[in-house]
């Protein structure tokens, strides 16, 4: 009698939810959107074409069940969440709203540096202090050592974007004390299981490791974060009143104060899809999975002897591979790469991979054969 086969594991599930074609690692970038994001946005399309009585209601419900979604991933309130355009918006609203010094590596992606330097030259109550990282690692020993007593709120990323190093959340809590801990999750929510509960702000976006597609950012702000941030930005619907109101009323009391404006259901809706699928999978074995396809690209470069600079501890990294060939050997990598079909991100003499749980065996076929290419060029 022939066995049956086992049963898929909730993460096998999730993967089959995704259909991008084989060489795409570029995730850190934009993650191609699953069925479980699409085909909540076609409902609500479909819901708005036909306009039958009753459709604003399933349209205005989306904000409440993607921040219900998220406050179930990120373990906080979902009136510590507000929805987003981007994660560039979130840190922008954040900045605004601090008074002090904010201190933050220049390595950081730009939206920190720009959402910083904005708010300093128009409001004057702000100022920035460089941190200097380690080896491009913002770590608790370079916090300790450069943090001076001026210095009320720390911005740093979950996941570096350029080196993928995954950072002590823990560590960093135990020396900054009591000041404000801000931190950008957009490349490491929904792959990994942080300490969520050390953060005062989480600011991030749905458009990578999420799965969300683009518009998907939101806002987490703890209960002693809004006590200390002013909502400069806030707008007609950002009061406490449900209903609109000619006279300018004081903004909310929770994260609901940062709104400007109505929503994207369409993109709410997406959000609220890929984040119930990421909870049915559980990210602890999304986690797993994607350190182990991470392993696989590492094995691939180290057999044609390209350097990797992320981090190849498992506790030091999520889904970013970084590597630095040569300069001189970077045109023919990217040349290999777009030879046989594989996306990946080259910028600032560095080569950025990432895979994720629907990542395939032909995808890392086509990552060999591209890496073996190279090697041959690269022997002359």
């Amino acid at each position: 009698m022939a066995r049956r086969p086992p049963e898929p594991t909730p993460v096998e599930i999730y993967a089959r939810g995704f259909a991008e074609e084989p060489g795409y690692l570029d995730f850190p970038r934009l993650a191609p959107v699953g069925e479980h994001a699409l085909a909540e946005s076609r409902a609500m399309h479909d819901v708005l074409a036909k306009a039958r009585f009753g459709v604003l209601s399933p349209l205005a419900e989306q904000d409440a069940r993607a921040r219900a979604a998220l406050s179930t991933l990120l373990r906080v309130r979902d009136e510590q969440i507000v929805l987003q355009p981007s994660t560039s918006q979130a840190l922008l609203h954040v900045m605004f709203g601090l008074t002090g010094t904010v201190a933050a590596s220049p390595g950081e992606f730009p939206a920190v540096g720009y959402a910083i330097a904005r708010a300093a030259e128009s409001l004057g109550v702000l100022s920035a202090h460089d941190l200097v990282p380690d080896h491009d690692r913002v770590t608790p020993g370079v916090l300790r050592e450069q943090l001076t007593d001026q210095v009320s709120a720390i911005v740093v990323s979950l996941v570096d974007y350029r080196t993928g190093h995954l950072v002590d959340l823990e560590g960093i809590r135990q020396v900054i004390g009591d000041r404000m801990l801000i931190v950008d999750a957009v490349q490491g929510a929904g792959v990994v299981d942080a300490p969520w509960e050390l953060c005062d702000v989480i600011v991030g976006g749905g458009q990578k490791w999420l799965r969300a597609g683009p518009g998907t950012g939101y806002l987490v702000v703890s209960d002693r974060a809004r006590e200390q941030l002013t909502p400069v930005w806030s707008g007609w619907n950002a009061h406490e009143s449900g209903e609109v109101e000619h006279e300018v009323l004081p903004p909310r009391a929770d994260a609901g104060a940062f709104r400007t404006g109505l929503g994207d259901p369409f993109a709410e809706a997406r959000l609220a899809g890929a984040v119930e699928a990421i909870l049915a999978a559980g990210v602890p074995a999304i986690h797993a999975a994607v350190l182990e396809r991470t392993a696989r690209v590492i094995a691939l470069a180290d057999e044609v002897g390209l350097e990797v600079v992320s981090p190849r501890e498992d506790a030091e990294r999520a889904g970013i591979v970084s590597i630095a060939p040569h300069p001189e050997q970077l045109s023919s990598l990217a040349a290999a790469l777009h030879n046989h079909g594989v996306s990946a991100t080259v910028r600032g003499g560095r080569l950025r991979l990432g895979a994720h749980v629907s990542t395939s065996d032909e995808t890392f076929e086509q990552l060999h054969s591209a890496f073996a290419e190279w090697a041959i060029a690269a022997r002359g």
